[in-house]
């Protein structure tokens, strides 16, 4: 069975744990595909300021499916689930 979703999970950040939220965040396939591409594009770009605003780009895309009054995501959480990410997919 093919999933049609991302989901974005906790990958155990230590103490920098992710809220509830982006422990279980579903995204619509068009959604997944461009957070992957930006996953991608953040590990190509050698400039550290355009590598923020990837991140914040995609910051600003999860935060739009955190439930209200959930803790919300910062851009360093972001970052580590690229990092996290990175080798699995």
């Amino acid at each position: 069975m093919q999933h049609n979703a991302l989901w974005i999970r906790n990958f155990g950040f230590g103490s920098t744990s992710l809220p509830c939220s982006a422990s279980q965040i579903e995204l619509r396939p068009d959604v997944a595909r461009r957070f992957l591409e930006d996953m991608r594009a953040f590990f190509a770009e050698r400039n550290g300021i355009k590598r923020d605003e990837i991140a914040a780009r995609q910051l600003h895309v999860l935060r739009g499916y955190q439930p209200p009054g959930e803790k919300r995501l910062r851009l360093f959480e972001v970052k580590e689930m690229f990092l996290q990410m990175r080798d699995q997919v």
